[in-house]
């Protein structure tokens, strides 16, 4: 089975956000000291995002679908671009970016159950858990947009009446800032 590229060129691919109790959030660190990032991969012909998801939680970090509760998702496609030294050029049609389905997943195991080689390609070469908005600042400077439209759905359906607060330097990070001026607008939950 091969990844799948829809017809305007955008890999089809799934994102996991795991989340403690406390809302401290995985963030992997990228072999080769390639940056910092959640779980994500591609999703294969003729696999739903969910089968995408938990066979890339198994593969990137080890764990089973015992180890987690899906807690929510979005409910559309989130898409970005990649820069042009990133496209590929040798898919038909060339891969132009990422489309992405997300998925919030309580994790309910112990920390031991991580497992970066349980594939013997490690995706990450470390872990850490941060606090719910530290990836967006963290991450690929071209996927900061995408880890913010996703952590705010992903906050508003799992904790409607009470999201992550967004941090104090999100007006240094223009993703959260116009997030910031979103919420400012916004009618109150009831």
């Amino acid at each position: 089975m091969t990844d799948f590229i829809d017809a305007d060129g955008f890999r089809a691919n799934v994102g996991i956000v795991l989340i403690r109790e406390d809302r401290q959030v995985f963030l992997g660190g990228r072999t080769g000291g390639r940056g910092w990032q959640f779980p994500q991969g591609g999703v294969q012909q003729r696999e739903s995002p969910e089968e995408a998801l938990f066979r890339e939680l198994k593969e990137e970090v080890g764990l089973d679908p015992a180890d987690v509760k899906l807690v929510a998702g979005t409910r559309n496609w989130l898409r970005y671009r990649l820069p042009k030294q990133y496209v590929r050029k040798n898919s038909n049609p060339p891969c132009i970016g990422q489309k992405q389905r997300w998925f919030l997943l309580k994790f309910v195991g112990s920390d031991d159950r991580f497992d970066l080689v349980s594939n013997g390609e490690p995706e990450f070469e470390s872990w850490r858990w941060v606090d719910y908005w530290t990836p967006v600042r963290e991450v690929i400077y071209f996927k900061r947009a995408v880890y913010a439209r996703a952590l705010d759905e992903l906050a508003r359906t799992a904790f409607p009446k009470d999201p992550p607060e967004l941090p104090e330097w999100s007006q240094d990070e223009k993703y959260l800032r116009s997030l910031a001026e979103r919420r400012r607008k916004a009618p109150p939950i009831s």
